[in-house]
């Protein structure tokens, strides 16, 4: 049996004769010593009869001194020489040298991470032993350092995704001509940012836990999941499609009976992709209607105590009592159109799956305000109706604070609102969200888009806690 020490390898007989021979060396120092210290004794005596009898005593002893301090500085000056020197290579070893290999690497672009991007890159290759590889030795030939890949498997081939980070200095052109060099084809490359870094399976739980959570944040799981994509929904439509994927477009049925449609231009969805979303819609239809438990107080100056909550299917009753206490211009400029149609926008309104609806509760149950904000693809509507007994008192202006924090918080950057040309009061609540505000005026109709990410002030977080945040 062989016995590992520093890993090397010692036989038994090896392991003892070296011992043993360090017990020899043990024996002779300790002799030398002895003979020094007797030696030493002997010196000193002889020493101290010279001085004490000898003619001489006072210039031997300054001689002794001389010589002793002289050999004490050799000794400081030799130490210091080779103090930082190599340590000494065992015998008949060849001094060692550095690989030039290593030298490159530790010199190359991938340790500065200044001179460094990340890249998310997709590319379809054979289904065959070693085209995989071939793409990771391209890689490798430029630098290019492979955070992490995953496979979507087709029937005529593979597609291969990876998040890559490459130095600065190699263009995007170049990095797709590295990958067609090693037989792939339908390249896609797109800048990719820290929120990359995340493992597949970790975003998706991280997906499927917000929508266990909240209805509404179905819409919001699905863009975070595929990145730049169109999302709509078709009331009543999932009845007569058919589920799958057809190149740029995935159509999910829901059990609901609507259609959710994903189109991205720039990019194919594959099976795999296919499969993420639709157990994605298979849990928010199992888990039901459903919104969080969350709620803030509101005091006015006046000194009214007020609660804001989300709102559900069940405050429709609540909602169309404060319809009926509005006047009829307040609806108009709500709904720009026909008030007898405001009644039933709130079975859309006030289901999740839209969006997120607010509401102001007073002390007595009556609901006083609404706040909307309903997903748009990559941005949102808002929208506010505050009772006419309300109005003037900062409720408006609340909600759309809150409303514009809860976009930022599902990483929508701009909310947009439609009303008349004449509702000075919703224009001047959106000025007040210190945003940058871009307005289109036609035919009397007047849409204010707030860009939330240049915001100059800090939009307050919308409730005092978040469950499951």
């Amino acid at each position: 049996m062989e016995h590992l020490t520093n890993g090397r390898s010692l036989t038994p007989t090896t392991s003892r004769a070296t011992r043993r021979g360090a017990r020899i060396h043990r024996w002779r120092r300790d002799s030398v010593e002895l003979a020094a210290i007797f030696l030493s004794v002997t010196a000193a005596d002889l020493v101290a009869k010279i001085v004490v009898h000898g003619p001489d005593g006072p210039l031997v002893l300054a001689a002794s001194a001389t010589v002793l301090l002289a050999t004490a500085l050799f000794h400081t000056w030799w130490a210091h020489r080779h103090l930082h020197g190599p340590p000494p290579s065992p015998e008949g070893a060849a001094p060692p040298t550095a690989d030039p290999a290593e030298q490159a690497e530790l010199k190359g672009p991938l340790h500065d991470f200044e001179q460094t991007t990340l890249w998310r890159v997709r590319t379809t290759v054979e289904d065959s032993p070693g085209s995989l590889a071939r793409v990771c030795t391209a890689f490798a030939a430029q630098h290019v350092n492979i955070i992490s890949m995953q496979s979507h498997p087709l029937p005529t081939g593979t597609v291969d995704e990876f998040l890559v980070r490459a130095p600065l200095t190699l263009s995007r052109a170049e990095l797709t001509r590295t990958v067609a060099s090693a037989g792939g084809h339908d390249i896609w490359t797109d800048p990719a940012d820290a929120h990359d870094l995340v493992d597949v399976p970790t975003h998706v739980l991280a997906l499927a836990t917000r929508t266990a959570l909240d209805a509404a944040e179905l819409p919001i799981a699905l863009r975070q999941l595929f990145g730049r994509c169109t999302i709509r929904q078709f009331p009543g439509a999932g009845k007569r499609a058919t589920a799958g994927v057809d190149g740029h477009v995935m159509r999910l049925p829901a059990p609901s009976g609507d259609l959710i449609e994903l189109t991205r231009p720039h990019l194919p969805f594959t099976p795999t992709e296919f499969a993420r979303a639709q157990a994605l819609v298979e849990l928010d239809t199992l888990l039901g209607p459903r919104v969080p438990q969350v709620t803030a107080r509101l005091t006015l100056p006046a000194g009214a105590d007020l609660t804001v909550r989300r709102a559900d299917a069940g405050d429709k009753e609540a909602a169309l009592a404060m319809h009926r206490r509005c006047s009829t211009d307040t609806l108009r400029k709500r709904y720009h159109g026909p008030v007898g149609d405001a009644e039933r926008y709130l079975d859309h309104l006030l289901d999740a799956r839209h969006g997120q609806t607010l509401t102001v509760e007073a002390a007595d149950g009556q609901i006083v305000a609404l706040g909307h904000l309903m997903w748009d693809d990559a941005s949102a509507e808002v929208a506010v109706l505050v009772e006419d007994a309300w109005q003037r008192r900062g409720l408006g202006l609340d909600l759309m604070r809150r409303m514009s924090a809860l976009a930022l918080e599902a990483g929508i950057e701009s909310v947009y609102a439609i009303t008349q040309a004449s509702n000075t009061g919703l224009i001047a609540t959106m000025r007040k969200l210190s945003a940058p505000l871009d307005y289109q005026v036609e035919d009397g109709t007047l849409v204010i888009t707030a860009h939330l990410a240049e915001a100059s002030a800090e939009l307050p977080a919308p409730w005092p806690s978040r469950p499951g945040r």
